[in-house]
């Protein structure tokens, strides 16, 4: 029977309709299902990596902003780079941790509630340590055109030495300190967009595998929005480490999820709370960054003794005699530190051989999402990332988002932007 016009249009009306709920679903509290992606035929792959540079808490960020991009793609695996070597990740033999899986850190079966994931070394076993394509991210020489900042990108020369080196047709590269990642086709895009941009860039290339170098270049498409609270919330710890977190608090620190108010689901997208739900442990975390910001960022960094005051105040405010330390500061400032806060206990347990220096500063993160309050540093991903955790758990703003005032600032320096968590 032939279709007419009318009908014809109404077909096209009722899968523009399936189409546009798909893609509201995906941008819910997860992706759109998929078809079948089993066969190697529909499957592509998403590599990143960033600035050798940057620490542990922005690569978080970043994976997120790379995770809400692929949520926009069908049929691909967004591949997870290997961690290390990062600065604050110095073992303690001195040695710098490299080649790390996210499975020591992060529970990938829950990152895959998102978007599909895998670990790099799994990826090289089914297809070698090779892409069909290297993107290397950069800015545009001319920068913003009357200060508007439109979404583009455009493959332009590189303005900058290039990671990878030809050799034939061949082009090579060291990634991740420990790999050599062999490439065919090695280009320059300058980009200016968010993860948006950076969807419909990967979708517009004909290459099954892609490795987006320098992947920090790109934006959130709406930070604190939905995607972007979806993709963090899939970010649960490693099982081993909440556990590790859990003793801690039990034994140190008087502190359980029953009566705190802060347990878990079992999956991420299940858990909506209220804000202002969770109580939290009987103690106050506190973050305390040293090291390169007391030199880089003076104004900001209070001195041993500001500190002390600050804490102190809080302790006694809250009703509370116990805080927790989280803090790259050498022993002596601890101890020191410990001194001015008596007769207040503080709590900084000694540094592990047996763990990572990336899962010892995850633990103290999950620690300090708990507590009944936080008090974080001056524009540290560190702090920000325990924000969110916190957020996630039901706190109330006014125990989440404090920060601790520089000297030269005063006790009523400016507070963190408090960030509230959505949901669909």
């Amino acid at each position: 029977m032939m279709m007419t016009s009318l009908q014809f249009s109404a077909v096209l009306l009722l899968v523009g309709l399936y189409l546009a709920g798909c893609e509201d679903a995906c941008y819910k509290d997860g992706p759109c299902e998929k078809q079948d992606t089993s066969s190697s035929v529909y499957k592509r792959y998403l590599l990143y990596d960033v600035n050798p540079g940057e620490g542990f808490n922005l690569r978080r960020d970043v994976y997120m902003r790379v995770a809400v991009a692929v949520a926009r793609l069908r049929g691909w695996t967004l591949v997870l780079p290997p961690w290390g070597p990062l600065y604050h990740w110095q073992a303690t033999n001195g040695e710098y941790e490299t080649g790390i899986p996210w499975a020591r850190f992060f529970d990938v079966a829950s990152l895959n509630r998102y978007v599909p994931v895998m670990e790099f070394d799994d990826y090289v076993k089914e297809s070698g340590a090779r892409v069909d394509a290297v993107l290397h991210l950069q800015n545009y020489a001319e920068g913003w055109r009357d200060g508007h900042f439109d979404e583009k990108w455009h493959v332009r020369p590189c303005l900058s030495q290039a990671r990878f080196s030809r050799s034939g047709d061949v082009f090579s590269g060291q990634m991740w300190s420990h790999v050599t990642l062999q490439a065919a086709n090695y280009s320059c895009v300058s980009i200016q967009g968010t993860s948006r941009t950076l969807a419909e860039m990967c979708a517009a290339q004909p290459h099954r595998s892609i490795l987006v170098d320098r992947a920090e270049t790109v934006l959130h498409h709406h930070y604190g929005g939905r995607q972007f609270w979806a993709a963090r919330r899939s970010m649960r710890f490693a099982r081993h480490l909440v556990e590790e977190a859990a003793a801690l608090r039990r034994d140190l620190l008087a502190s359980e999820d029953e009566e705190d108010g802060t347990r878990y689901t079992d999956d991420w997208r299940d858990m909506k709370v209220k804000a202002g739900s969770a109580r939290g442990g009987p103690y106050l975390a506190v973050h305390l960054r040293r090291r390169d910001f007391v030199s880089g960022r003076p104004r900001s960094v209070p001195s041993l003794e500001a500190a002390a005051r600050a804490i102190s105040a809080t302790l006694r405010e809250l009703g509370l005699e116990t805080v927790y330390l989280a803090t790259d500061a050498p022993d002596r400032e601890v101890g020191r530190l410990r001194e001015l806060l008596e007769p207040f206990r503080l709590v900084r347990p000694p540094r592990r051989r047996d763990l990572l220096a990336g899962e010892e500063a995850i633990i103290d993160q999950i620690v300090c999402s708990h507590a009944r309050h936080f008090i974080g540093s001056y524009e540290s991903t560190f702090s920000f990332r325990i924000q969110e955790e916190r957020e996630i758990l039901g706190f109330s703003a006014e125990s989440t988002f404090n920060r601790l005032c520089g000297d030269r600032e005063g006790a009523g320096c400016e507070q963190p932007t408090r960030w509230r968590i959505v949901y669909a």
